[in-house]
């Protein structure tokens, strides 16, 4: 039988993990991290870098949310497993705040912007490489701004989620460019994603 080292390569293997809940072989930047405790109860690692074997999960609220309805974290640690109430908006409210950190610190560095006018600037001139728009924002004023070549565009936070990340009560836009923190927010951002999904219009279901 072809084991999925042969057919990933044991490099490219080192990069994935299997969901508990799906069973897909998915890059950990797509996956959620959580460890058993000495008292056994799950925590999630946000970082990756709590000691022990890791569980993997989807970075998405419906893996999330089977994983713990099926008591697959037993299942796989292989002992009972204590899971925290409310687990699912707990680790939503964790990735929240660790995007909203990242996009403090860009901005702190330089490298991000908010107002409409500076973010305009920014992704005509093609500095910006990722555009976030509120998802409460209006569908007309966050049409006006798109990113011009490649970039990635994110819409899982509200417009006071935003603001908090700018020091400012409510934004609509914001853009940040290719260096420093930039593919930290992308990965963070994306695992956010996973909890917040839009409908059509743009803005978060539920």
């Amino acid at each position: 039988m072809t084991t999925d080292a042969e057919i990933l390569g044991k490099d490219s293997l080192d990069a994935v993990r299997k969901c508990i809940a799906t069973g897909e072989l998915r890059p950990k930047s797509e996956l959620l991290r959580f460890v058993v405790g000495p008292d056994q109860t799950l925590a999630f690692d946000v970082a990756g870098k709590l000691p022990g074997r890791g569980i993997w999960v989807s970075a998405n609220k419906e893996a999330l949310t089977l994983a713990t309805k099926k008591n697959l974290f037993s299942r796989s640690a292989k002992e009972q497993v204590k899971v925290p109430d409310n687990l699912v908006e707990f680790v939503e409210n964790v990735l929240l705040k660790r995007v909203i950190s990242l996009l403090g610190l860009s901005r702190k560095s330089g490298g991000a912007v908010t107002g409409s006018t500076k973010v305009k600037d920014w992704t005509t001139s093609e500095r910006a490489r990722i555009l976030f728009q509120a998802s409460d924002g209006s569908p007309r004023e966050k049409s006006k701004i798109r990113l011009w070549g490649d970039g990635k565009t994110f819409e899982c936070l509200a417009r006071h989620e935003l603001g908090a990340a700018f020091g400012r009560e409510f934004a609509v836009h914001a853009a940040l460019d290719a260096g420093g923190l930039a593919s930290r927010v992308i990965e963070e951002a994306t695992r956010l994603e996973g909890f917040r999904p839009t409908a059509p219009d743009g803005r978060m279901k539920g």
